[in-house]
């Protein structure tokens, strides 16, 4: 276990309890060793991996809920809220749900009716637990003039899948948010394919409620006037958003620099002074977002260490590898 830092600065829940909620995505590993930063600092937390299809759900008649039963128990003992992240995507999908014993693809109607038996299951079981659900993640097609990515919930089902996921998920919890939840959101082009869907969505009545930007950003990129049209444009819906997945990645995407064993001088104030104006931003929208999860709580754990190069180290968050607030969090907490 890391060594841990005995928390003597404020909360961030209560520097933002007027604006929005604090969370962090976490799994059993980090409840353990990021506990008392997460319980000090998070008012929300999300399940990293152990709500996805695959593994709550990975043969058809096998549910593990082992994993997320206990991010659930760890949310309820700390009395933090919880999101459901997420019950329709591309990728950790089994193979069985699209085929059938021979291993051909099945039909739209026995894809949708697997679809319904598992989401009536999952979100039936965290009803008490979980107040909002990334119910589809990720289905926009990244370039180009097409709308929708390809995927196999589209060549067996069609575009119908997204919008009965949604009736799904609010047949089996009237009371849960429900959220489209995607990355580049603020990319103008995929922007405007996001907010294509979703207002046809809502055309047609289908029950969505809410944005997810996943807002996997770097200290350059988006610059601040995308992140605010992207605000602006989606809360024209009428629905409330979420930052779901943030961090901030020292290095731009293009940059495959490796062996770097500690930020760069300079480093950690631009991304102290990248945070301050993302979070000032954000704060200008408090009426229009509700939370903001970061993908992780401290620079010791996070999906980046290896992404986009592989064994490359990443500081992407307000916290250091033995959890000690960075320059960025000390520019948050002082926002005026």
């Amino acid at each position: 276990m890391n060594p841990i830092h005995i928390r003597t600065e404020s909360e961030l829940k209560k520097r933002f309890a007027d604006d929005f909620k604090i969370g962090a995505a976490v799994n059993p590993l980090t409840i353990v060793t990021q506990q008392e930063l997460l319980t000090h600092h998070f008012n929300s937390i999300t399940a990293e991996n152990e709500m996805k299809f695959i593994s709550v759900h990975p043969q058809e008649e096998v549910y593990t809920f082992e994993a997320a039963d206990e991010l659930a128990r760890f949310a309820r003992t700390n009395g933090m809220a919880m999101r459901g992240h997420t019950l329709v995507w591309h990728n950790q999908t089994p193979d069985w749900l699209f085929e059938d014993r021979q291993g051909q693809p099945v039909d739209q109607a026995e894809l949708l009716k697997r679809l319904r038996s598992h989401i009536q299951t999952v979100v039936g079981r965290y009803k008490q637990d979980i107040y909002a659900w990334d119910v589809v993640n990720e289905v926009i097609a990244d370039e180009g003039g097409e709308l929708l990515r390809p995927s196999r919930w589209l060549d067996i089902a069609g575009p119908d899948f997204i919008g009965k996921a949604f009736e799904y998920a609010h047949e089996a919890d009237p009371e849960a948010v429900l959220f489209y939840n995607d990355y580049n959101e603020s990319d103008p082009l995929k922007r405007d394919k996001i907010y294509a869907l979703v207002k046809s969505l809502l055309e047609r009545g289908v029950p969505i409620h809410g944005i997810g930007l996943q807002a996997h950003w770097n200290l350059y990129d988006p610059v601040l006037d995308d992140i605010r049209a992207a605000i602006e444009k989606y809360a024209s819906l009428g629905l409330q958003l979420q930052l779901t997945e943030l961090d901030m990645s020292v290095f731009r995407f293009e940059d495959r620099r490796e062996g770097l064993t500690a930020p760069e001088p300079g480093m950690l104030e631009r991304q102290a002074e990248r945070y301050e104006a993302v979070f000032k931003l954000l704060r200008e929208y408090r009426d229009v977002i509700s939370s903001v999860t970061f993908w992780g709580a401290a620079d010791d754990y996070t999906w980046l260490d290896g992404f986009p190069v592989p064994g490359r180290k990443n500081w992407p968050f307000l916290f250091d590898e033995r959890h000690r607030p960075k320059p960025a969090f000390d520019r948050i907490q002082t926002l005026s």
